[in-house]
């Protein structure tokens, strides 16, 4: 392996000195609270010095008698005073995680100075260097590595921020708020002073220096105030930035118009960091990205890439108000920033996309990954009881299953009592910091439903489960739709309460095709729903009446997915057939699609376990037929609608996971459909190519994606004319949306003479490009054929891959153990090994990166035993290593189960 200097700045703990974990029962109010903070910082790459004067007063509800207490770790204190006198030795204790005061008077002026050294710092927690430029990340603990501080998120003061740095290295000193000073120091430094007036906790503190340049436009809010808007990138990326810029005015003109949320300060800057953990953070006034999250153009960015692009800046924007004016109490209420904004900004997406083509793409998300997190050994609540790493909680469930709660609040309310609930949420605890129990409170409230059973969705792990079972009265009319629910037993959840569900229903005709009136019998008397309507399950087990029913009807359940839960129903597979024709939901339409190729996957994964022939359900084949024949008013629907249950999915629903079975299964339908479907999937093909000016738009976004839908299809049997297609479409260079697609269909072929030349003529072009390198990589190791680990090991010996970098190492190792299961899971072991050498590698420089990658080796009892048995192996193997917190938490819970 290549590139593996060990960092001093990530934290290793012995296997026998156990991390403990951390109770949401023992929340306690601070000892201290912090009113003002004061900081220099005097940067220098391996000596950066902090001085900090922290403005301190007692906390009224705290417990009396408690000495002060600060977090901080790496820091060498050089010096302490309170309010001017310099403390003596005794006076204070130092240890590896924080400095206390035993006693401190109830008002006092602490100052400090310590050194950091944010090279070192391969971390990427606190202060660091991202090549050649300091940067920050703060959430969630962070901060205590910059300076000795009160470092909770219940802790909120006003910052004054002043960077120092090399004028002619350094010449961008940037910092949250506004700036009020500059100017010339001795020995060719210079200084920026920055005040941010609003009262925030430390993890939404930022720091960027370095040698950027900026592209800045303006927007005018509301109530009329003009807002400076920059983005701060190196200057070979000044050509990158028009698409994030367009997303956030976007966003701040949305969350004005839809929430009736204004900008507060007089500047908002996002800034493109190369190395970042995480997507993006919401730092007060200056959010930093990871360059993958902002930086967009045709040539270099495909049409996914340009839809992340618009929704990362609009979720980090939209955490202005659910997030930073109104924070977490603590770290177990992460899914209230989290939770809440991923619902704005998929809304957001949905009213700027293809709403349909969102709804479908974030479900597709969720039930293949938040479910199996739900269903493995790290099964969380959304509001978890514990923890020992709180960086380990940035999980699906969190933000995922999270936004789902928020949006079942929204359909249980309708969005006008919900858009209430929102700003009495944002006006009542305006600059402070709450609990769930608060937000919910005031959907509550404003409502008048008792949401005291919905609570139980924070505090129960896993996916609910629904049987449901319909009959038809013919000769009363009345359609009798039966619902139970349960919840798995989850780890250390072995008993689960019913929850109050909210399943959104529709009833299809089966004579005329289209939804019928609902009219629901109830305790006190009939309730006309219309054409659909929502349904509050609350107990174990409840029959719902309609009435009026004037035809025998297929029930469309769940309609838009209105709760995250697993459904099941008996649908016949003509059923199936006909919601897929018939059903005025676009989310139920898709679904039904998706179920009738469930079924008949189910049935060739059979036969190939079993020895014997696959035979193809012909329903299948002719529902997809007509698909392609009829005309489709939205085709980013179709190209969903075309698109195969993906083989992560496929092994969510199997009771073992059988790989090289769903490998040949779904490479047996896909087969199938393309060569019986072949003229079709032609035609499709050529009516959707265009030579128009490449548009990041929602029609062009379509198109292409249907356009490389069908050539997916022809690629699948290496039709000739698909292969001429597929190479002609790669050197034509139109976008990379196209170029990408068709190198990955050449590259995952049998033809190498194309494929090799196509693959060399990509890397040698955008080798000076970090970003395009990661499709470059990510396109060789998802290859199905035997020789992708071979590959993954040559490719971490390639200049451009670094294990440092977080991008890097997602898109290697994160591409090839989450996309290419079928060579991951090879019987002999040999792709599980290579993950745990990595998981080793990276759990000395970054452990954050080195716990999520694991994922992957802890979903190891859904498998056979041979796998079973190889995967924990090498979990034990990690486990016999000196392990950070993070890692320590994950193969502990993993093994345990």
């Amino acid at each position: 392996m290549s590139d593996t200097r060990v960092s001093e700045q990530a934290e290793i703990k012995p296997v026998d000195a156990q991390p403990q974990p951390v109770y949401l029962k023992d929340y306690r109010p601070p000892a201290y609270r912090v009113t003002h903070t004061e900081l220099k910082f005097d940067l220098s790459a391996t000596d950066t010095q902090v001085h900090a004067a922290l403005h301190l007063e007692r906390h009224p509800d705290s417990e009396p008698g408690l000495p002060l207490t600060l977090h901080g770790e790496k820091l060498s204190l050089k010096h302490i005073a309170i309010d001017g006198q310099e403390l003596q030795e005794g006076e204070y204790q130092v240890d590896d995680a924080t400095l206390t005061i035993p006693e401190a008077p109830d008002r006092l002026r602490l100052e400090t100075v310590v050194v950091i050294d944010p090279q070192a710092n391969t971390a990427l927690e606190g202060l660091y260097l991202s090549n050649g430029m300091f940067c920050t990340q703060c959430e969630a603990e962070g901060f205590r590595r910059i300076t000795y501080y009160l470092d909770r998120p219940d802790v909120m003061a006003t910052f004054s921020t002043t960077v120092i740095g090399d004028r002619e290295q350094l010449p961008v000193l940037l910092s949250n708020g506004n700036p009020v000073e500059r100017g010339e120091l001795p020995n060719g430094k210079h200084f920026v002073t920055w005040e941010d007036p609003h009262p925030k906790p430390s993890y939404l503190f930022a720091l960027v220096a370095g040698q950027l340049e900026k592209v800045e436009d303006h927007f005018t809010t509301m109530s009329g105030r003009d807002v400076t808007l920059q983005l701060w990138v190196e200057s070979e990326n000044l050509d990158k930035t028009e698409h994030a810029m367009r997303s956030l005015k976007a966003s701040m003109k949305w969350d004005e118009e839809t929430y009736g949320r204004e900008y507060d300060l007089d500047l908002f800057m996002i800034v493109a960091v190369n190395d970042f953990n995480m997507g993006a953070m919401e730092n007060k006034g200056l959010n930093i990205f990871n360059s993958a999250a902002v930086l967009t153009h045709p040539q270099t960015a495909t049409d996914g890439a340009f839809q992340r692009v618009e929704g990362v800046v609009a979720h980090e924007y939209f955490h202005n108000w659910s997030g930073n004016r109104v924070t977490c109490r603590d770290w177990f209420q992460l899914s209230l920033k989290e939770g809440f904004t991923v619902f704005r900004d998929q809304s957001f997406s949905a009213d700027v996309n293809s709403a349909p083509v969102k709804r479908i793409q974030d479900v597709s998300f969720l039930r293949t990954a938040q479910f199996a997190e739900d269903a493995g050994p790290t099964a969380h609540p959304v509001r978890p009881d514990h923890y020992i790493e709180i960086s380990n909680f940035y999980t699906l469930t969190i933000y995922e299953k999270g936004s789902e709660i928020v949006r079942m609040l929204r359909n249980l309310l309708g969005w006008d009592t919900f858009r209430k609930g929102s700003d009495l949420y944002f006006e009542r605890f305006d600059g402070q910091a709450v609990t769930i129990e608060d937000f919910v409170g005031c959907m509550a409230e404003v409502s008048g439903l008792d949401l005291d059973q919905f609570m139980r969705w924070y505090s129960q792990a896993g996916t609910p489960e629904i049987d449901a079972h319909g009959e038809y009265d013919y000769a009363n009319g009345e359609y009798r739709l039966t619902l139970r629910q349960r919840t798995p037993a989850t780890p250390g959840q072995p008993d689960k309460q019913p929850l109050h569900i909210p399943v959104r229903v529709g009833l299809v005709g089966t004579k005329s095709g289209e939804d019928l009136t609902l009219t629901l019998e109830g305790p006190e008397g009939k309730e006309n729903l219309g054409k659909d309507g929502v349904l509050h399950l609350r107990e174990d087990e409840q029959t719902f009446v309609f009435t009026n029913v004037a035809e025998a009807p297929v029930p469309s359940l769940l309609r838009g997915f209105s709760a995250p839960v697993k459904l099941r129903f008996p649908y016949g597979r003509e059923d199936l057939a006909f919601l897929l024709q018939n059903d005025s939901d676009g989310f139920n339409r898709w679904d039904a699609g998706q179920r009738l190729a469930m079924l008949a996957l189910d049935d060739l994964i059979a036969a190939h376990r079993n020895g014997v022939e696959k035979v193809m359900d012909p329903r299948v084949t002719e529902a997809f037929r007509s698909l392609l024949n009829e005309p489709s008013d939205d085709k980013a629907v179709l190209a969903e609608m075309l698109t195969l249950p993906s083989e992560a999915y496929i092994a969510e629903q199997q009771p073992m996971v059988d790989v090289d079975a769903i490998h040949a299964a779904r490479n047996f339908v896909k087969q199938w459909l393309a060569v019986s479907l072949r003229d079709e999937f032609l035609s499709l093909y050529r009516a959707n190519q265009s030579d128009a000016p490449y548009a990041p738009d929602a029609e062009q976004i379509a198109q292409r994606s249907l356009k490389n839908v069908a050539l997916s299809y022809l690629m699948s049997i290496e039709d000739e004319e698909g292969v001429e297609l597929a190479r002609q479409q790669f050197e034509a260079q139109h976008n990379m949306t196209d170029v990408r697609a068709a190198l990955t269909l050449l590259v995952h072929s049998s033809r190498g003479d194309i494929a090799d030349p196509a693959l060399r003529a990509f890397g040698e072009k955008w080798a000076h490009d970090p970003l395009v390198m990661d499709q470059w990589f990510s396109v060789q190791v998802t290859r199905p054929q035997s020789d992708a680990l071979d590959r993954v090991k040559y490719l971490m010996d390639h200049p451009a891959f670094s294990l440092k970098n977080p991008n890097r190492v997602r898109a290697l190792i994160g591409a090839f153990v989450g996309q290419n299961r079928v060579n991951f899971h090879r019987l002999d072991g040999e792709g599980y090994k290579l993950l745990s050498d990595v998981v080793i590698e990276l759990n000395r420089l970054n452990p954050e990166i080195a716990a999520r990658i694991i994922t992957p080796l802890t979903r190891w009892q859904r498998f056979d035993e041979q796998r079973q048995a190889l995967m924990k192996a090498e979990l034990e193997r990690i486990r016999a290593e000196d392990l950070s917190p993070n890692v320590y938490e994950v193969v502990e819970k993993a093994l345990a189960n």
